[in-house]
């Protein structure tokens, strides 16, 4: 449980730090493609979102986990639920990483 309020304590203070970075401009320009790109292209504000997207997933699927551990109960279902909820939280993990990956490798 401390790694499911450590991650919930940490993303507020970062989503707090990305909303207060959309602020510094009209949100309909912040949402403009070239501001976009550049906002991925900006590596200390990308690096923080790609720690925004840990924390979120592993929040996000360690809660799943708990949540379908308490529906039912046993060694080969807690298992599979766990390791389910580790290769999703992996495969969005990657997915996220993809936008960023590609965009400053100028394949967008």
């Amino acid at each position: 449980m401390k790694i499911h309020y450590g991650t919930a304590l940490a993303a507020v203070a970062l989503v707090a730090v990305h909303i207060l970075m959309r602020l510094t401009q009209n949100y309909s320009q912040s949402l403009e493609y070239a501001n976009v790109i550049a906002n991925y292209q900006f590596l200390p504000y990308a690096g923080m979102l790609e720690i925004i997207l840990i924390l979120l997933s592993i929040h996000g699927f360690n809660g799943l986990r708990v949540i379908l551990l308490e529906l039912k109960q046993g060694r080969a279902y807690e298992k599979a639920v766990s390791y389910g909820c580790v290769v999703a939280m992996i495969g969005l993990i990657a997915y996220g990483s993809r936008t960023i990956i590609m965009v400053n490798m100028g394949m967008v």
